[in-house]
């Protein structure tokens, strides 16, 4: 069977042929890096990851782009209101951005190119594109002339008179469809110099040039969240086509993350920080949680589905480590049937999951019966099973994680956040001495507490 992948541009399956035989090139679109990860940030970096470790046990050679947007008008407003220089600002967060990444088991990208070290692929685009009459200058600025394209919307199903891209100064546009390329230089803005004068470039020209410069002018793949499709991916694949370009074969998007029906995000305010995050539960049991859903299908956040996440992973777990400690460490073995045709079907990784549950429920059987080289065997194909998700409980990146210790530290994670709750209650209804009472008791136990606008975060003194 071949692998199958949602194509959003053609709306239905579509069998996966690559452009090169044996090798699979992909572009993820990263990072914005304006603040601090949340979940619904880290879902697209694992999606991708998983797909990427699939293609590579069915032989592939993947090389995988995931870019870092570190210019921006958000970057640029959030380092102004906290005293910061745009570039330390969007370094730090890059930082926090690779630490999630990393703590989450997401293998490192072929190349992660950030937007800034690339602004000579961006001008050397948009010069085709005003060759090809596609692009026009204006004040300054640059836009695209979207009504020169007729495929403009095909991959969104936007219809070009309903568009409204809200960029750039409308007095300058010949149209109000167009977007923006290259935005002039502002007072206090860094800049760079073109033939149009300096200024910086707009958010769907970074990605075409990226894209092209490491994948070439066709590559097969080009993910990110749901939210990309309109406007920057379709203004993405506008530009590129354009310019001549075939861009991106197959077009995939992941689902989001939400809270109360609502994309997780920093404007709603309700955002989960992967810090935060992993002082109640393990990488590895986190990456369980936010994988084991279709990529397609939203995750609504809760405590309680997260728990049971945790719950259901350990069962795993617990089965690997008590073959190892009865009959030693069993090495990866074969994938079971079910697994196979789960990942297949548009990466299926609820199926693929089902598939290792029921293998560690025959494994359980089989290790109290006595029948030890069934146990071994139904361990070794969890262990590779798990090992093409990522969640291998003896690979190199979870095997060193002490249960005991983690456990302790659940523990007093949830009687910590249960004492926060009530101080957030005691603040909303402005019984501040209860609130200080119940701050006062942390620290006196060793905890700290930090307000931020996310909400109370802690930590341990000692750490």
């Amino acid at each position: 069977m071949n692998v199958r992948l949602f194509d959003t541009a053609a709306r239905q399956q579509r069998d996966f042929v690559p452009l090169r035989g044996g090798a699979v090139s992909m572009y993820v679109c990263g990072a914005t890096v304006q603040g601090l990860p949340h979940i619904g940030h880290v879902r697209s970096g694992l999606n991708y990851d998983v797909l990427r470790r699939w293609f590579g046990h069915r032989g592939f050679d993947v090389t995988l782009v995931r870019n870092v947007t570190d210019i921006d008008d958000k970057i640029l407003r959030k380092a102004a209101e906290a005293g910061r220089p745009w570039w330390e600002w969007a370094a730090t967060h890059e930082r926090a951005f690779s630490a999630a990444y990393d703590a989450l088991g997401c293998l490192p990208p072929s190349i992660e190119p950030r937007a800034t070290g690339h602004v000579p692929q961006m001008i050397e685009l948009i010069e085709r594109l005003i060759d090809r009459g596609h692009a026009y200058a204006a004040g300054g600025d640059v836009y695209f002339a979207v009504r020169t394209l007729p495929e403009y919307g095909s991959l969104s199903r936007q219809k070009v008179d309903d568009v409204a891209q809200g960029e750039g100064d409308a007095g300058a546009k010949r149209d109000p469809v167009d977007f923006t390329l290259w935005k002039s230089a502002k007072p206090g803005e860094p800049s760079w110099a073109t033939p149009w004068g300096r200024g910086r470039p707009g958010w769907h020209l970074e990605c075409s040039a990226m894209a092209t410069a490491y994948l070439g002018p066709e590559f097969d793949i080009h993910g990110g969240g749901l939210d990309l499709v309109f406007p920057h991916h379709e203004n993405e694949q506008a530009q590129s086509h354009a310019a001549g370009d075939g861009f991106a074969r197959y077009w995939l998007h992941n689902a989001w993350v939400t809270m109360g029906g609502e994309k997780m995000s920093k404007s709603l305010g309700n955002t989960l920080s992967i810090e935060a995050l992993l002082r109640r539960v393990r990488g590895v049991e986190l990456r369980y949680y936010l994988v084991g859903p279709h990529y397609r299908s939203a995750i609504e956040y809760s405590d309680a589905a997260l728990s049971e996440a945790v719950a259901a992973y350990r069962r795993i777990e617990g089965f690997v480590h008590r073959v190892r400690e009865r009959e030693g460490t069993p090495e990866p073995g074969m994938l079971c049937a079910e697994f196979t045709a789960a990942m297949d079907d548009d990466l299926g990784t609820p199926g693929a999951l089902a598939a290792i549950h029921g293998t560690v429920r025959e494994g359980n059987i089989a290790l109290d019966a006595g029948d030890r080289a069934a146990a071994t065997g139904a361990a070794a194909s969890a262990r590779a099973m798990t090992g093409v998700l990522g969640l291998d409980p003896l690979g190199p990146q979870w095997a060193t994680l002490d249960r005991t210790d983690d456990a302790a530290m659940s523990a007093l994670s949830a009687l910590v956040e249960d004492i926060l709750a009530r101080r957030q209650q005691a603040r909303a209804a402005r019984d501040f001495a209860a609130a200080d009472e119940l701050r006062d008791r942390l620290v006196a136990a060793g905890i700290l507490v930090e307000d931020s606008p996310d909400g109370p975060t802690w930590s341990l003194k000692n750490l």
